[in-house]
Order: C-alpha cells, then structure tokens, then sequence
C-alpha cells in the first residue's frame, strides 16, 4: 500500500491499523536541539482520543505515545523520530456481521475492489484512528514553529457547523474552544449543538461538520507560486484526512459570487517600525498567489457524516448479492468533533514544512527586499 508519507523535508509516515495490536509514525526532518518531550506530544494527543463525552466513540483509548528514537537528553538529535501508541479497547466482534458486507458510504468496497481483501474490523487503515499519528506529528511540528518563529505563531481550529446547525464566526473565541466537547468557538452554539446531537444519535444516524482553522502569526513568504503553492498543500493535507469532503481557503466558493472590487484586499501603508503592510479585509485567507502574505491563514474542512450508523441500509455482499446492513459497535455521531484537533495538526505540518522549505531556498534574500 502506498501514500503513507507525508510532507517534503518535514515529513511523517504512519503505520497501523483501527484494531492492530498498535498504531505509530515516523517523524523525518525535524531539525536537531528541539527541546521534545511525550508530554509534548501527549497534550494534543488528549484533545482528540475517544470516549471523553457522550458525542463521540465510547472505545476508551488513553492514547499514551512513546517515543523510540530521535531524541537523546530531552532534545531532537536530528535523527528520525519514533512513535508508537498502543491499541488497548477493540472489540472485533463488534464488526462481524459485516465481514462480507459493504457499509454505504464507507471504503469498504473500493478497499476491497482494489487490493482483493480489507481490514473490516474498524475500517483497518481506513480509520479514523489513524489520525492519532497525524496530531502526534503536528504536536512536533508546532514544537519546530515555536522554537524557530516564538509564540506569535497560533494555529486553532474550531467546529462551525453540525449539520443544520451553525455557529456564528463572529463569535470566535479561542479560549471557548477547549471549554465544551464540540471544539466550538462561540458559546453561544454549543447549547444547540449538544441537542441536535442528541438527537441524531438516538435515531442511530450520524451528521456532518464543518471546521474552521485559523493559523495566526504566520511569516510573509510561505509557498510558492506554481506546484507547490501553499494553499495547495494545506487543500492537500486537509483532504487527506478521514472523510473530509470539501476545503476551501479564505472566502473560497463565496468569493465566486463577488466582483473584483469586493473581493480584493486593500494594502495600505503602516507608520510602525515593521515596516509590515495593512490589510484593510482577508478574503483571500492570507495566501496570494500561493504565498503567505502575513495575515491570518484562513481554512475550513467540510466532515461528512460518519458512514457506520444503526439504520439499515441496502448494500451487496462480497459475493454480489443484495442485502441489508446496519452497523453494531462504537461510531463517532459526527466525526468532524474529533476532527478539529486533526485538523490542527495538519496545518501545523504543512506550515512547517514550507517554513524548511522557505530557509533553505530564500536565506540569503536580504530582510530589506522582503515586505
């Protein structure tokens, strides 16, 4: 199987499978004197692991990461990190009237169709546990941010939308966002996002989600203007996680239904000693032309609902013949909860890498020719 690895000099690769014996990752390119710890990493790892409220998965992981390699005397030595998280809560059984049907909506099928077998228990590598490995890497990739650019940089994610029922960004509050079980950042919304949940999850159904990302702090020059844009890869890396179905960057399809005029960002000239510019709006989500320009990185991840859920559906068996199937076991009401911190993680690994990228082909660029 390929498609494993991520990234271009900061990189990770995953391995594992939802009910394995373990799942872990190997971190390449972390630069070396990087003060890393597993509490580092286990912080993140916290947000996302199950069976913290009654709106995600009951399977009860403590999700405790160890590191193996890559760091001597609390810092990185530059060599590969290392990651392994134990599997401790499958119950296998849970998926065994459905070794021999294709859940709707999920990869059963074209796992199956493409490589003539598939991993049912939990989805194998299709699971949403894979992406334990993914907020251990962005943990790293923010202790590389930190150490080389300093707190300036913050990088959050919040759920907007539960399906029907929306939040209000104006309400943004970074501080709210660790407070409820919905990643949410207006307070406002939780209330009606804890009963329309509900209300979902006593029918046995599931619902989608939309989340946001707002990465602040970030330094003029990330990306680059063709291939390696950096809004192209942040697309990427947001795609790729477990059913994510749409992204879009700053105002995104909305900037379709604009004029030139209204979807410009005014630059205006500032008296400080930066020397930095203003931007009067941020349509475009503080990338231009595949570069960071300095502003808030905007980005938002559409969740489609979990496919597993408790009423029957019509499918076909391996051997192609019509049936029937509804899915037993612990599913995540709407996966785009536990999304949020993947989420994060994501933008924390694309930014860091193109931040490699940027010293090595523009450190001796003089900072007076840099806006």
């Amino acid at each position: 199987m390929s498609g494993n690895r991520f990234g271009t000099l900061f990189q990770y690769a995953s391995w594992g499978e939802s009910h394995g014996p373990a799942i872990g990752g190997i971190v390449d390119g972390v630069p070396p004197g990087i003060p890393l710890s597993e509490s580092d990493i286990q912080s993140f790892l916290d947000r996302r692991k199950p069976g913290q409220s009654r709106h995600t998965t009951q399977r009860r992981e403590p999700d405790t990461v160890k590191i193996l390699s890559g760091v001597f005397d609390g810092q990185t030595t530059g060599a590969p990190i290392s990651l392994i998280i134990e599997n401790q809560d499958m119950r296998s059984r849970d998926y065994s009237e459905i070794a021999e049907k294709f859940r709707p909506g999920h990869a059963d099928y074209t796992y199956q169709a493409k490589y003539g077998l598939r991993d049912y228990r939990g989805g194998g590598r299709a699971s949403a546990r894979e992406t334990a490995i993914r907020v251990a890497a962005g943990a790293i990739a923010r202790k590389i941010l930190s150490h080389e650019i300093g707190d300036r940089i913050a990088i959050r994610a919040g759920v907007i939308r539960i399906g029907a029922e929306a939040a209000d960004s104006s309400n943004w509050d970074d501080s709210e966002i660790g407070r409820n079980d919905f990643f949410c950042p207006d307070p406002q919304a939780v209330p009606r996002f804890a009963a329309y949940l509900d209300e979902i999850r006593k029918r046995g159904s599931s619902v989608g989600a939309v989340v946001e990302i707002r990465a602040r702090g970030v330094p003029v020059g990330l990306g680059a203007p063709v291939y390696d844009r950096l809004d192209a890869d942040l697309a990427k890396a947001l795609m790729s996680i477990n059913a994510v179905k749409g992204v879009e960057i700053g105002d995104g399809f909305a900037a379709a239904a604009l004029c030139g005029e209204d979807n410009a960002d005014p630059i205006r000239h500032t008296p400080d000693e930066s020397g930095a510019p203003v931007f009067d709006r941020n349509h475009a989500g503080g990338i231009l032309g595949g570069i960071s320009s300095g502003q808030e990185i905007i980005a938002r991840a559409a969740f489609k609902p979990t496919a597993s859920i408790l009423i029957p559906q019509p499918t076909i068996d391996l051997h192609g013949n019509e049936t029937e199937i509804a899915t037993k076991g612990r599913h995540d009401p709407c996966v785009g909860l536990r999304g949020a911190p993947v989420a994060e993680a994501m933008v924390a690994c694309v930014l860091t890498d193109h931040w490699l990228r940027h010293k090595a082909q523009c450190l001796c660029v003089p900072e007076g020719s840099r806006a």
